[in-house]
């Protein structure tokens, strides 16, 4: 990583959107769902609302809802009255299914309410009310429309939005709203407009964001002083550092020491031989290293290192304080790679042609090492195939050379269907004062420097040597974009389809985030610099549209989704580090598509819960209730993301109060089961609400089920808790999973089970007994009861085993 010593000025996260001296402020469209969420293409064909059935908000499952509930209203007319009605009442209901069914439903965030009928437009709106008014009330049970259906005007003044762009019919014929549909968004210049999801943050310099591969979904973020966090899948932080050699890392507080602990990666056989390797700045002696060590995972904790199982794979001498390179990882042929820097200061001035085109010096290198099975004998082999083997005037380890100080490299997974590009190693080469580049690494090539920089001849007497025979980069550019080069991924992840095949990667100084994507005609690298989403572009729940300037590095979670690390301020003892996960906001993976069950982690350091900090800026989100006739009500309250205590919530308290004058204690989470079903935030339900009073905790019925140990008090997670045989217990984690879940959470009211909770996630209900073990269901069961079980009150196991789901009606996971 190349960085220049000036005086760096800490500001504020910023949208970095200048280009060629212009600020571009165009206006961009915002499909969402009534999830919040992009909209998306569905897997399998839509029957009943085939007019989105190539992109929109509804999967079959949705559109076989919609569909019953369409026969249940026309079920109410005859012949005649099917014939004038059905079109309207198809178009109406499945606008749920419109890619901005959000804007016609009015829901633009979770703080607003939802409209029960999509807004219409005006002439459709009196055409609908002349000839079917009365499936008014059946379509909704809103109260105000009941009391308004025989006014036309005030009716159809109702069904106005406050954007009339968005009506239906007339949004169809839009042709700025359907134009780009389900692309990613880019202003008149080109720039790709993405969105953020702050990810971890307070953290020193993160360099590295890497996964283990073994299926617990972990990752783990360094820090340029040597320490390496865990992160679990739900985002919190482990308090015990999963490695920490700060006291033997050479680094310093200067703004731009480049020094540190700069690399890590795991084997690929981590999940069975426990193995890990690491690369940072060492001080032997009066000496300056880079060393590169291999730790294994204690045996006893998944979650630390053994820190006495360091064994040093390789030390090379580093004749200055930069240019010290940094990258470990695993290609594909299962070998390691490590790129070194060319051994500091300018122009690579050692030896009568540098270190980079020098093959017999480690330094200004690719180098590929086989440390498989390496417990005894050598720490690493050379692979039988590395190029410079048979020269004697080289090193064996080198695998291609010419490079200055390749900063981030990553291995392309290829793509998820065909698998082209698999195998291949980006990396950005950070440039000497001229220009930055992007290389594929092959086997045995020179990358130019010190001849090149870029396309550029640096060194004209090497440049015009016929022998070079450098491979050129696929991109370079000018450090009036920016001046130095962080690598990034080609992203394969499954969650947003657009971005697949695009190389996304930044600069440290400029901060600029940058695309490349290979035209496959044409076999070139076309560029679009990526900008943050302005105006609504980012308006979805948990995203923001900015980010620190300084790009240190990139990252990849074990599902191939794509993250960054930036700072505000450049130094390895400043604790303003952020990770950021990139997002396209134009269109999402369908439902479920994506879907993971992590192998569990056992813990058995404190939990640290993240609290995100960063914040979307320039778009005031809509906090006030629409307009409603004087004397009228709103049909439902305005639901915050902050604020989401229902009646049962305020129920459950007020018993706790008169219980506790009794000496008897209700738990603060506990849903009993048959209780009321918990909204989904921001939007009321459609059809009839269920009525009734909440069950008594003093008669259960058998096989009522409740939540309980959720630190927050909220109502969709918590330790299950069962009533069987006239009293209530706790259920063991032995065997369980999402589809035993599925069925605690069907019982409570809501659609998806997102997690299986084990060990203990919601604390022991050690006041209780445990009275089910070994749960097995099929998903489809009424109660954990109607599963197989090893018999109420049987069990093997104890309190720390005790099972807890997460719920929700949308399907993601709320921390």
């Amino acid at each position: 990583m190349m960085y220049y010593n000036m005086r760096i000025i800490r500001q504020a996260p910023f949208i970095l959107v200048y280009l060629s001296g212009v600020w571009i402020a165009p206006v961009y469209l915002h499909p969402q769902c009534l999830d919040f969420k992009p909209p998306f293409q569905p897997q399998e064909q839509l029957a009943f609302c085939a007019m989105y059935k190539n992109f929109g908000c509804c999967d079959s499952a949705k559109d076989q809802e919609l569909m019953a509930k369409f026969y249940r209203i026309m079920d109410n007319f005859d012949y005649y009255g099917y014939a004038s009605c059905a079109g309207y009442v198809q178009d109406i209901i499945c606008q749920e299914c419109s890619p901005y069914a959000a804007h016609l439903f009015d829901a633009e965030d979770p703080s607003t309410p939802v409209r029960s009928i999509p807004g219409l437009c005006g002439d459709y709106c009196s055409q609908y009310w002349l000839k079917c008014r009365s499936t008014i009330t059946l379509l909704s049970d809103d109260k105000h429309l009941a009391e308004i259906e025989q006014d036309q005007h005030r009716f159809c003044k109702h069904m106005e939005l406050e954007d009339p762009d968005y009506c239906y019919p007339h949004l169809l014929s839009n042709d700025q709203l359907t134009r780009n549909l389900g692309r990613v968004n880019a202003d008149p210049e080109g720039c790709l407009q993405l969105c953020l999801e702050e990810v971890a943050n307070g953290l020193r310099n993160p360099l590295a964001m890497v996964h283990a591969n073994d299926g617990t979904h972990r990752f783990f973020v360094a820090e340029q002083v040597g320490v390496v966090w865990t992160y679990l899948p739900d985002r919190s932080r482990l308090a015990k550092p999963f490695l920490n050699i700060s006291k033997t890392v050479l680094t310093s507080p200067w703004e731009g020491d480049e020094r540190g602990f700069l690399g890590l990666t795991f084997h690929p056989n981590f999940k069975y031989n426990r193995k890990l390797y690491v690369y940072y700045s060492v001080e032997v002696g009066f000496d300056e290293r880079i060393r590169i060590s291999e730790f294994r995972v204690s045996a006893t904790d998944m979650n630390v290192v053994d820190h006495s199982s360091e064994r040093i794979i390789l030390e090379i001498d580093e004749p200055a304080s930069n240019h010290n390179g940094g990258q470990l990882l695993f290609a594909d042929d299962g070998y390691l790679y490590i790129f070194t820097g060319d051994g500091g200061m300018a122009g690579d001035p050692f030896g009568k042609y540098g270190n980079s085109q020098n093959k017999s010096a480690l330094l200004g290198k690719v180098l590929r090492v086989d440390v498989d099975n390496n417990d005894r004998g050598p720490v690493y082999r050379i692979p039988p195939d590395n190029p410079f083997i048979r020269d004697p005037e080289a090193r064996p380890e080198v695998y291609a050379y010419g490079v200055r100080n390749m900063w981030r490299c990553s291995v392309d997974r290829g793509d998820p269907h065909t698998r082209e590009g698999k195998g291949r190693i980006f990396c950005g080469d950070v440039g000497q004062n001229k220009y930055e580049e992007v290389d594929i690494i092959e086997k045995g090539k020179n990358y130019g420097w010190r001849a090149k920089e870029g396309f550029s001849c640096y060194d004209k007497k090497l440049c015009s040597n016929s022998s070079l025979d450098d491979v050129l980069p696929i991109y370079a550019y000018p450090h009036k974009m920016g001046k130095s080069v962080t690598g990034g991924y080609i992203y394969r992840g499954c969650e947003y389809p657009n971005l697949n095949g695009m190389y996304i990667f930044g600069d440290f100084m400029s901060g600029r985030m940058m695309s490349l994507q290979e035209n496959r005609r044409t076999r070139q690298w076309e560029y679009n610099e990526i900008c943050m989403g302005m105006g609504l572009t980012c308006a979805f729940p948990g995203l923001i549209n900015n980010y620190y300037q300084y790009i240190i590095s990139f990252g990849e979670d074990e599902a191939g989704e794509l993250y960054f690390m930036s700072t505000g301020v450049p130094s390895a003892t400043s604790a303003s580090g952020v990770v950021y996960k990139l997002v396209d906001p134009s269109r999402r993976a369908p439902p479920r598509k994506c879907h993971y069950d992590p192998l569990p982690v056992k813990v058995k350091s404190k939990l640290i819960k993240f609290n995100p900090k960063e914040k979307l800026t320039g778009v005031e989100l809509p906090t006030k209730l629409p307009k409603e006739p004087a004397g009228q009500r709103p049909t439902a309250p305005a639901r915050t993301q902050t604020t989401t205590t229902d009646w049962l919530q305020e129920l459950m308290d007020l018993l706790r109060e008169q219980e506790a004058a009794l000496g008897r204690t209700t738990p603060a989470t506990s849903r009993a089961g048959g209780g009321a079903r918990t909204r989904r935030p921001g939007r009321q339900r459609k059809g009839r609400r269920r009525k009734g009073k909440p069950r008594s905790e003093a008669s259960p019925r058998n096989g009522g089920v409740r939540l309980a140990g959720d630190e927050e008090g909220r109502n969709d997670r918590g330790r299950v808790e069962i009533y069987a045989n006239g009293e209530w217990g706790t259920v063991c984690d032995d065997l369980w999973n999402t589809k035993n879940a599925a069925v605690v959470c069907r019982q409570l009211g809501y659609r998806y089970a997102l997690k299986a909770a084990k060990h203990a996630e919601f604390g022991e209900g050690t006041r209780l007994n445990i009275l089910l073990d070994d749960v097995q269901c099929a998903g489809t069961e009424q109660t954990l009861l109607d599963c197989k079980h090893a018999g109420v009150g049987k069990h093997n196991c104890a309190h720390y085993e005790d099972a807890g789901v997460i719920c929700g009606n949308t399907e993601y996971v709320e921390y």
